[in-house]
């Protein structure tokens, strides 16, 4: 499996630099004053970079939605128990998350992936991907083997490759796992050697004692665990989750076929931050939907170099700043499209 992922990483292409010019030369005649548009103009010469074309469309496009249980839970560093993560599956596939009303209002399809919910969960549209019954508590040992990692990762790129076998080009990050602030917290803070007190946000709610407690947790498990910050599956393994390596097969598996990926939030985000480090390449392919209230979300985003389109004070995750951000995406490659020149509209271009 190892080998597989290996070669998966060197398919990835770097960006087409020179469609990138070609589209920020387009959008300077354009009837506007140049960089007028702000982010709209970056994310289109961007997704020319990515795709190959000036003015794609984007039919078909999925949230990929990866759920899992925590074995961390255990140690009560949530608002709520681990049960809620069965049960919101169920209202995914049932059509009433917020995930859900956003991505209809989108035109997107959301696509809900057990990669290691600690239920038995039966349902039509419930792609069954499940690695293991949740990861193990990371406060006492690792969360999972490098080699479950590495499958789960497999299962984000699996997803993607079928989609985009059945014509989605555009896609975006999604996750429900009780608990899984505190692994993303635990990645972010091996893989930049920040500390708990920077890293640990409250998640789903929590009060102070709590919160303090969940940094307690994070640094024992980064103790017990002892990650190799330079080996990014290593840190994943260790203290990382499921839905967290299926989402870095998600981002993989896009880059790879050279379509724009939009990351959601937090949980999200540090697992962008794993792709990152597994190929520099993959963050070409990332564009950043909005700053999460959650605590690290700033830090992760930094540390990638990516800008949020959206600021809308959300810390939900489920994919909704992602599914939201779709309809800018379509938005900047129409200016491309639709948008008129100068010369075409018969109007005096500026100095």
């Amino acid at each position: 499996m190892k080998e597989q992922l290996k070669q998966l990483i060197d398919h990835i292409q770097p960006l087409d630099g020179q469609k990138v010019e070609e589209a920020l030369q387009h959008l300077d005649q354009l009837t506007k004053p140049p960089g007028s548009l702000g982010k709209l103009e970056q994310i289109a010469a961007q997704v020319a970079g990515m795709t190959g074309e000036l003015a794609p469309s984007f039919e078909k496009k999925a949230v990929i939605v990866m759920a899992a249980d925590h074995g961390v839970c255990e140690e009560g560093i949530s608002a709520f128990p681990a049960e809620v993560t069965p049960q919101m599956v169920l209202n995914f596939l049932h059509g009433g998350a917020a995930v859900n009303v956003l991505a209809r209002h989108a035109g997107a399809e959301v696509v809900c992936v057990d990669i290691g919910v600690n239920a038995e969960l039966e349902h039509p549209n419930l792609v069954s991907r499940n690695v293991r019954k949740g990861t193990a508590n990371m406060a006492k040992g690792p969360a999972m083997t490098e080699e479950e990692a590495i499958q789960a990762i497999l299962v984000g790129v699996e997803i993607v490759d079928q989609h985009v076998a059945q014509g989605y080009r555009m896609f975006a990050t999604g996750e429900m796992g009780i608990g899984n602030t505190t692994a993303s917290s635990a990645l972010l803070s091996v893989l930049t050697g920040m500390n708990s007190e920077q890293t640990v946000g409250r998640g789903t709610g929590i009060d102070d004692e709590r919160l303090v407690h969940k940094q307690t947790v994070v640094r024992k498990a980064i103790q017990v665990n002892a990650p190799n910050a330079k080996d990014p599956l290593d840190v994943l393994a260790k203290v990382g989750g499921l839905e967290i390596a299926g989402l870095v097969g998600v981002i993989l598996g896009a880059a790879k076929h050279q379509c724009p990926v939009v990351i959601d939030g937090f949980i999200s985000s540090a697992a962008a931050l794993i792709a990152s480090r597994l190929t520099p390449l993959a963050t070409g392919y990332m564009i950043g939907s909005h700053l999460s209230q959650e605590q690290g979300h700033e830090l992760l985003l930094d540390e990638m170099g990516l800008t949020p389109v959206l600021q809308l004070d959300m810390r939900l995750g489920e994919g909704t700043g992602a599914v939201l951000t779709f309809s800018l995406v379509e938005a900047a490659t129409k200016i491309m499209r639709e948008m008129a020149t100068f010369a075409s509209a018969g109007i005096s271009a500026g100095e």
